[in-house]
């Protein structure tokens, strides 16, 4: 018992609860979970953030108090950070970004990078900024929006693009890693980043491999600094390639969004370049970066088991325990989430199971923009493109350029010629 209780006051173990936590309670009182409001217009949005920030604060401080840190200083500094969240939300929320497509995380992270590299991140400014322990609830928190049955049924296709596109882009992002010198470290979180889903996946396999959060930090960075120009680029290629190799238009739209949905690493940008060229091509696109983010429990296990494979310094054997030990539990409360609601909480539109999911949504995107916000403001534009992680730099465009051509190639045959074979 005692061990047991030892397990659960681990960090990765307190992130997971704190994230069923807030599950939990949007379960148990739906209408009355706080919101992150779209727009400070009137009384009762400023309310709403009011709200918010006194939850995710007494959470935070519950976190710390239960881990043992100091929760001195956390006001004034998640309240600053906080601040800039809603900012950055309410910046999003002006209809010209809102057409561009440009999501609150984006806004989180460029505030965040110019407090950093225009001014000195101040002290009192630094014992929240923690932004691994906020996105990793936010994943678990995410895993209710994603349902495998929904993927299942409408995204056969979509889950054969995912196996094979990740296989590949992540085998040759770790090579040309390797072949740039790249350590292996930084090799593993580049190649998980690239194929299977940005942000999150970087984060899985820091947790697996117990990485270097300043590495992490820069993985992300480069993750979505690439996502926005590419979210207006590849639906104009595929508006200049597509129709005059595939003519009907719905498969242009279906091609286009399963390619779109298979490179591009935030979830926001694929939704947002996936309108841009219709209904079909943003449904595609959801579907196939649904897939992928479903593949993130399995590639979080196969790469614990290359890890525990190698050992520290060839001493440490593979066993279960080793394994376990390595894998990442918010990955593993993010499965389950998604396992439970996809089983008993898959009600339709307008149902309570979906205002929970709707909660669910709002709370990972809150957390995301704050760790967003964080990672900005861990990040200066000297050590992106700093001599020492120039090759990091170029290893990680080769891979997304092979990821483009890649699964450019793959959606084409599965969805442009396969799929309206078997129609």
């Amino acid at each position: 018992m005692k061990n047991l209780l030892a397990q659960l006051k681990t960090e990765d173990w307190v992130i997971v609860l704190a994230g069923v936590a807030i599950l939990a309670l949007a379960l148990l009182f739906p209408a009355g979970m706080p919101a992150m409001p779209k727009t400070l217009a009137g009384g009762d949005a400023w309310l709403e953030a009011g709200c918010m920030f006194a939850f995710l604060f007494v959470l935070t401080c519950l976190c710390m108090a239960v881990l043992g840190r100091p929760v001195k200083g956390i006001f004034g500094s998640l309240l600053a950070i906080f601040a800039v969240a809603l900012a950055a939300q309410a910046v999003a929320s002006v209809p010209l970004f809102k057409d561009l497509g440009l999501e609150s995380v984006f806004f989180s992270v460029i505030f965040g990078l110019a407090v950093s590299n225009f001014f000195r991140v101040p002290a009192w400014l630094k014992p929240a900024i923690q932004s691994e322990f906020y996105i990793k609830i936010g994943i678990v928190c995410l895993g209710a929006t994603i349902l495998f049955g929904e993927i299942l049924h409408s995204g056969v296709y979509a889950l054969a693009q995912a196996f094979i596109v990740v296989f590949l882009v992540w085998y040759f992002a770790f090579w040309v890693s390797r072949r740039m010198k790249v350590d292996d470290e930084m090799a593993t979180m580049l190649s998980s980043s690239v194929s299977i889903c940005g942000v999150s996946a970087a984060i899985a396999t820091c947790g697996v491999i117990k990485g270097d959060s300043k590495k992490l930090s820069y993985i992300i960075s480069l993750v979505l600094v690439c996502a926005v120009p590419m979210m207006y680029v590849m639906p104009w290629l595929a508006k200049l390639v597509l129709p005059a190799l595939l003519g009907d238009p719905k498969v242009v739209e279906e091609v286009a969004g399963a390619w779109m949905g298979g490179t591009i690493d935030t979830t926001g940008a694929v939704v947002a370049s996936g309108a841009l060229l219709g209904e079909t091509a943003e449904q595609t696109a959801v579907i196939v970066k649904s897939s992928q983010n479903v593949l993130l429990g399995l590639a979080a296990f196969v790469i614990s088991l290359y890890w525990s494979y190698r050992g520290r310094e060839g001493q440490e054997k593979p066993s279960a325990g080793v394994i376990w030990d390595r894998f990442p539990k918010f990955v593993v409360g993010f499965v389950a989430v998604s396992l439970l609601f996809s089983l008993f909480f898959d009600g339709g539109a307008g149902t309570p199971d979906a205002v929970v999911r709707g909660t669910a949504k709002n709370f990972s995107n809150t957390l995301f923009s704050i760790a967003f916000v964080c990672i900005g403001l861990e990040t200066r534009f000297s050590e992106i493109f700093s001599k020492e992680n120039r090759n990091a730099l170029w290893a990680f465009l080769s891979a997304q350029t092979f990821n483009i051509v890649v699964t450019f190639i793959v959606a084409f045959l599965l969805f442009g010629v396969l799929k309206p074979m078997w129609a």
